[in-house]
């Protein structure tokens, strides 16, 4: 039942914000949607079942009904062939027969069953059996081919004719010899035969009917099955499809679990970013409540100080969040050439007594956004700058036969030293505290890299001396073949 606040989607119009949060918390969202499988699925049978069992019928019809008139023409075609070769011609230049034809019928008057001999110049001849009628017979052939034909001469008598024309010995006249039958024997056997095929495939069709509902509820089943599974999701807080399903829907739910899997990290991401920058950001607020509380003449530099701190961290998890959401919306790819360009041209306007070069390959690309990848070589590039002692050598794709992308920045700075290297990635550690900074601009690097897939390394420098810090950023190769895949 509707709520008096639950939005009205007949009218076709879009849901706003608003109204798609309050109906979904109402339960009635409109999703369009393109028919049912199930009524699809039965429809599309139907109807080629209708017209395959029509098909069929109508052959099969066809072909026991001309089994049937050819059974029934070679009997009368028997009967011709009798006739003729008992005919002969009699003194008075008449036909006769030397011998009797063996069927009774054709001496009962209207039995069904007749003959008649006609010729050119003479009185028809027919049997006992057509009493006080005659056969009109076709004159339209004059050849010895044995003809069938359908007459209804006889109004409610539907005969089947055969006929041929022949000249027998001693005679000159072309003599048409005929054989007629009724054809209610024949009507009734065809009339049977059709029956019997009307209701078969009526039975069969109904089966056949009954058979692809069957199929399409009992394939469709399993839909339904993902779908009180992923009720129970919902409602019971599990987070994992696991009813055994069949071969054919495993990669749907395959698909679906990975989704939950997506979503769960992204979930456990936002905690942990939510739960690490309320932590960053108590530092700082403790500080300043404290000089606050206690009236500290420092108070000024202090919060200065400070809200620069949280600036940088609030910063630092913004850029995160960025780098998820972006990764979340689909595969990026950006050139690494003209982001190192630019990023060297504003790390030269900060320090001017810096050398900074690039070599490389132009045409390199990488799977990731083009602003987070700004902000990766920024903060590794300004880095160099700033620690360095005042040479910077960059390198795209310094290592072309690895799967990744691997960007070197190199400085002639002091280094850092081996067992520094994992440690100065934490958020806020600093080897050279005499410079300014707030050492989250590694951790920012690792952090981003590793949402797109990369990873960070620090080395030593062979032609600088100084640091050598070797970034790795999935190529764009290899997002294509995921879309290709």
């Amino acid at each position: 039942m509707s709520t008096p606040d639950a939005p009205a989607a007949t009218d076709g119009r879009a849901l706003s914000a608003s109204d798609e949060l309050l109906a979904v918390a109402s339960g009635e969202t409109h999703i369009p949607h393109t028919g049912s499988l199930r009524r699809r699925l039965i429809v599309i049978a139907a109807g080629w079942i209708l017209v395959l069992l029509l098909a069929g019928g109508f052959a099969l019809d066809r072909a026991l009904t001309n089994l049937v008139e050819d059974n029934f023409d070679e009997q009368l075609e028997y009967m011709l062939t009798a006739m003729v070769a008992s005919g002969e011609i009699g003194p008075d230049g008449e036909v006769l027969f030397y011998r009797a034809l063996g069927d009774q019928r054709f001496l009962e008057p209207n039995s069904g069953l007749y003959w008649q001999i006609s010729g050119d110049g003479h009185e028809p001849w027919p049997s006992r059996s057509l009493w006080d009628r005659t056969l009109d017979l076709r004159a339209d052939h004059v050849d010895n081919d044995v003809h069938f034909y359908d007459s209804d001469q006889f109004g409610d008598e539907p005969l089947r004719v055969v006929e041929r024309t022949v000249i027998l010995p001693e005679s000159d006249t072309r003599w048409t010899f005929a054989v007629a039958s009724a054809r209610d024997e024949l009507d009734a056997q065809i009339a049977r035969i059709r029956s019997i095929l009307v209701w078969s495939f009526a039975v069969l069709g109904l089966g056949l009917f009954i058979m692809a509902a069957l199929q399409s509820y009992l394939g469709l089943r399993p839909l339904a099955r993902i779908r009180m599974a992923i009720q129970r999701i919902r409602t019971t807080g599990t987070n994992r499809v696991t009813d055994p399903l069949p071969l054919e829907v495993q990669p749907l739910v395959q698909e679906l679990n990975m989704l939950l899997d997506h979503s769960e990290k992204q979930a456990e991401e936002a905690r942990m970013h939510a739960g690490n920058l309320a932590h960053a950001l108590k530092t700082p607020l403790t500080v300043l409540v404290n000089a606050a509380t206690a009236r500290d003449p420092q108070l000024s530099s202090l919060v200065h100080r400070e809200t620069r701190t949280m600036q940088r961290q609030v910063e630092h998890h913004l850029a995160r969040a960025r780098a998820i959401g972006r990764r979340a919306a689909g595969l990026s790819r950006a050139d690494v050439w003209p982001s190192a360009e630019s990023v060297l041209r504003a790390v030269t306007r900060l320090y001017e007594n810096a050398r900074l070069d690039l070599a490389g390959d132009r045409s390199a690309q990488v799977a990731i956004e083009r602003q987070d990848l700004d902000e990766i070589l920024g903060n590794l590039i300004e880095n160099a700058a700033k620690y360095g002692g005042g040479s910077v050598f960059v390198t795209v794709d310094a290592e072309p036969d690895s799967d990744q992308c691997v960007i070197w920045v190199e400085d002639d700075g002091m280094g850092i030293p081996a067992e520094e290297r994992t440690r100065i990635f934490d958020r806020g550690a600093r080897l050279d505290t005499g410079k300014p900074g707030t050492g989250l601009g590694l951790a920012i690097v690792r952090d981003v890299a590793e949402i797109y897939g990369g990873d960070v390394e620090l080395e030593e420098s062979e032609d600088l001396g100084g640091l050598l810090v070797k970034l790795s950023l999935p190529r764009t190769a290899k997002a294509d073949q995921l879309i290709d895949s």
